[in-house]
């Protein structure tokens, strides 16, 4: 079992979520996209996402301003969490747009909307989970992304529910947060990709109302 918490602090580490949620929708997504496009959204994705900040992250470890990849100290999320809203910001203004990638562009508005709160509730000095944030707001895309197209992704949604009870349970397992701080993050992940699925359905009714 501590095996088994330990692989899912890892596993499960915010950082992957964006890449995993963009993989999920170019794979199960009904529209047709080339290869090619995937290929590049993809690698610039996880370049942005994944790799740049994992950079940063050693450059503030060996600055001193930075101890675990966990971040476990809450002034040492100020620089990281700001650093990634940009990042964020980037792929928004960058990578995708509204018009071709709707899903995907409103679940990274949710995740930037997300690490603006984590971002400021730090500077209060305040400790969210950002396990919990990451996960809860991959499950709330999955979960939206199957009811706006009418899919019935039912052992998806069981895994990410189950993924997200056991990044719970390690965090709490290796005392790196109160159920508070779990409780928090799991909010402050699941409530922006709610709002940004109602702005997209809303949309996308008005849309077609007009169209009719």
């Amino acid at each position: 079992m501590k095996i088994l918490l330990r692989l899912a602090s890892y596993l499960l580490h915010p950082l992957w979520m964006p890449f995993a949620g963009s993989l999920f929708y170019f794979i199960f997504t009904p529209r047709f996209f080339p290869r090619e496009i995937i290929e590049a959204k993809l690698l610039a994705i996880a370049i942005i996402t994944i790799f740049i900040p994992i950079v940063f992250y050693f450059l503030l470890k060996n600055l001193g301003k930075a101890g675990t990849i966990f971040l476990d100290e809450v002034g040492e999320r100020k620089w990281p969490l700001f650093f990634f809203i940009l990042l964020t910001a980037m792929v928004l203004n960058q990578v995708l747009n509204i018009y071709n990638y709707p899903a995907l562009f409103y679940y990274f508005a949710g995740i930037l909307i997300s690490s603006i709160i984590a971002y400021i509730l730090s500077w209060f000095k305040i400790k969210v989970s950002l396990h919990m944030v990451g996960i809860s707001g991959l499950l709330m895309f999955v979960i939206g992304f199957c009811v706006y197209f009418h899919l019935y992704f039912i052992y998806s949604i069981s895994f990410l529910i189950i993924a997200t009870g056991l990044s719970a349970s390690s965090r709490l397992y290796y005392k790196a947060h109160t159920k508070w701080e779990l409780f928090l993050g799991l909010i402050t992940g699941l409530a922006p990709q709610a709002i940004m699925f109602g702005l997209w359905f809303t949309e996308y009714r008005m849309s077609n109302l007009f169209s009719g």
